[in-house]
């Protein structure tokens, strides 16, 4: 009886260990999961930052190169006839050749400047002449000639226009060595406060063609 009895021991030892194995199993199963769920958590959130920051930058972008294009309004664009100048460069003769565009409101605004276009015309000559080489061969230098060609043509349709800022503040003079009074001292000047100038229906001012030489 004794010798029967001894299975019956081993197989009530036995179970305890089966049960425990399932139990790490499943914790370790869990564990799985969890970490799973946290991973993905995590992915998403980074996801959702960097299409924030996508959208950040460009809205940035947008700012910086103006408002985003209507494309259900496109604009139009009204090319000139090519510009040969002689530049005021002193050391040596040279020229420009320039291409312009200019970006307009609509068709119909577009149709009106071709009436006053001799006098768009001169006006460009005009400030494409007082340049020189130095002053066109740079990206600033070109950027700032788009600006007064965009000023210039809006002047010419009656379209007024701020101009650009100008510090006149000047330093007053403090040398009392000089015996001079405080009173004669000249005052810096205030700057005007601008007038709200209408929309303008001149937008941009392209350069289809730039050759300095």
């Amino acid at each position: 009886m004794s010798a029967a009895a001894a299975p019956t021991v081993d197989a009530g030892a036995a179970a305890p260990v089966k049960k425990g194995k399932k139990k790490l199993i499943i914790m370790a199963l869990i564990a799985v999961l969890v970490l799973a769920v946290a991973g993905g958590g995590a992915l998403f959130m980074l996801k959702k930052k960097a299409a924030k920051d996508t959208d950040g930058a460009e809205d940035t972008s947008h700012a910086e190169h103006g408002s985003k294009p209507d494309l259900k309004h496109p604009p139009t664009f009204l090319p000139l006839d090519p510009f040969v100048v002689n530049l005021s460069d002193k050391e040596a003769d040279r020229y420009a050749q320039v291409g312009i565009t200019i970006e307009v409101e609509d068709a119909h605004f577009a149709e009106q400047m071709k009436a006053f276009m001799p006098a768009i015309r001169n006006g460009v000559l005009m400030i494409l002449s007082h340049k020189t080489s130095r002053e066109l061969l740079d990206r600033a230098g070109k950027e700032q000639l788009a600006d007064e060609i965009l000023r210039d043509a809006s002047r010419t349709m009656g379209i007024e226009v701020d101009d650009p800022d100008v510090d006149d503040t000047k330093p007053a003079a403090t040398d009392k060595a000089k015996g001079e009074d405080d009173e004669d001292t000249p005052k810096p000047k205030k700057k005007k406060k601008r007038k709200a100038v209408e929309p303008n229906p001149i937008k941009h001012v392209h350069f289809s063609n730039f050759i300095v030489q």
